[in-house]
């Protein structure tokens, strides 16, 4: 058996109170796989962690079967993380950023740039190419910060809330290009509070509360923990079970 794209085993982290709190989760690789939970519950926490932004106080990270803490360069060369506010460059344009993005991963210049036409094509910002991102829209910049983090095809995409901001049409998008990922074998993590996206694609979705995982499993398994009497197991909606779940406990 393969390895598992992202696995974490007693993580823990610490703020004066526990944020995020023995929390064991494995993602498959090949997976689309939504980490929920109410506000404050630990899930920007922990994907900061696996990003290597932030030193777990004990606990392990492997990505890709590399241990992010002794093998960090290694664990990091295949995932790309995207927070829910991305730092651009405002004085650069868009093949700029993405030149300096692909640069910092000793990309060669012409695979980048094949890379970053593709992208800017897919993502419907090439005819922004000659504007400086400082004038950009919200969404806009989202768009573009998500192309930074694609430019070096990671085989682990980690995104936090990646449809805040976004209108519909850039949201199917972004929703099409994270599939498309998907099906060709990469795997992506997101949180997000729009439970009707986590609904449509996620194979798996976990929830955590209280920096704990406290359910996980496809959308029927969540079902059934939810409605263990039967009552309205089959027929419930994610927000309806996401709610069940978090007020039981």
């Amino acid at each position: 058996m393969s390895e598992a794209a992202l696995q974490l085993v007693d993580l823990n982290k610490n703020f004066g109170r526990p944020a995020v709190e023995h929390l064991n989760l494995t993602v498959n690789k090949g997976e689309l796989y939504a980490l929920l939970g109410p506000n404050g519950a630990g899930k920007t926490t922990t994907l900061r962690m696996v990003a290597g932004l932030l030193l777990p106080d004990s606990g392990s990270i492997r990505i890709l079967g590399h241990d992010l803490l002794t093998q960090p360069a290694a664990a990091k060369q295949k995932l790309a993380y995207l927070p829910d506010d991305p730092l651009l460059y405002n004085k650069l344009k868009p093949f700029e950023y993405l030149e300096f993005v692909a640069g910092l991963w000793r990309m060669a210049p012409y695979a980048a740039q094949q890379k970053a036409v593709e992208l800017l094509d897919w993502l419907d910002l090439a005819k922004h190419a000659d504007e400086l991102t400082e004038g950009f829209s919200r969404g806009m910049k989202q768009k573009l910060a998500l192309a930074g983090a694609l430019i070096h095809e990671p085989e682990l995409i980690i995104l936090d809330e990646p449809l805040t901001g976004l209108d519909a049409a850039a949201s199917r998008q972004v929703k099409d290009l994270l599939l498309a990922h998907v099906d060709k074998g990469g795997t992506v993590i997101l949180t997000t509070h729009i439970l009707e996206v986590a609904e449509r694609m996620a194979q798996r979705i976990g929830i955590i509360q209280g920096g704990k995982l406290i359910a996980e499993g496809s959308l029927d398994q969540l079902r059934g923990m939810a409605y263990q009497n039967d009552q309205g197991q089959g027929v419930a909606t994610l927000e309806q079970v996401f709610l069940q779940l978090t007020e039981s406990v």
